[in-house]
């Protein structure tokens, strides 16, 4: 069991840990927002790494040929919709910062809808799934992620709270730049900066 638990951190910090375009995207989220809203947003991060891990454990090497045909248009699929939240981010900003006051300020997303927006965004990357069916059937925890039951549930949790314990750091972050840089200049500035670095590490999907 302690196999299958030290398996399940690692391989939920080794997904979660290098900060690409959904994690750029939460920091940017959480200083535009609160801290609650991002925690929302990053639980739903780490409930689909999760859920893949579960998918994983369960059904194992058997998914790669299913997955390998739509991994290419899944990955254009969220970069697009990255690219979309960066635009109407930046677009944002850039009204609020010409004085546009006669345009009410878009509301915020809810914690709920937050959680939806970076649940979906993660789960439109295949390839979570594969590196976890990887781990689990050909190297890092075979034996104790896949030989019982309650060895692959034991995986599958300490996979999420790894990838929720980081994903949750990544929101605190965020929220103290947005508590760091709250006047107008400082707002649009982060809104820019953040949605230029998820736009670029955006088009990396798509060119990779």
């Amino acid at each position: 069991m302690r196999a299958a638990l030290v398996a399940g951190l690692l391989a939920g910090y080794g997904v979660a840990v290098p900060v690409g375009a959904v994690g750029a995207h939460l920091v940017a989220l959480t200083a535009r927002t609160s801290l609650r809203t991002g925690a929302c947003a990053a639980l739903g991060v780490a409930a689909a790494d999760g859920l893949y891990a579960l998918i994983a454990a369960a059904g194992g090497g058997g998914l790669a040929p299913l997955l390998e045909p739509v991994a290419g248009p899944l990955r254009i699929g969220s970069a697009l919709v990255l690219l979309a939240l960066s635009a109407r981010t930046a677009h944002g900003a850039l009204r609020r910062r010409a004085g546009a006051a006669a345009a009410p300020e878009p509301a915020p997303p809810s914690p709920a809808r937050a959680f939806l927006t970076l649940l979906g965004i993660t789960l439109l990357n295949p390839l979570t799934v594969l590196y976890f069916a990887a781990l689990v059937l050909g190297g890092g925890g075979r034996d104790a992620a896949t030989s019982d039951t309650l060895a692959r549930a034991v995986f599958v949790a300490a996979a999420f709270a790894a990838s929720a314990s980081w994903q949750l750091l990544l929101a605190s972050g965020g929220a103290l730049l947005g508590r760091a840089l709250t006047g107008p200049r400082g707002r649009l500035l982060t809104a820019l900066g953040s949605t230029a670095l998820v736009a670029v590490l955006a088009v990396r999907l798509l060119v990779d």
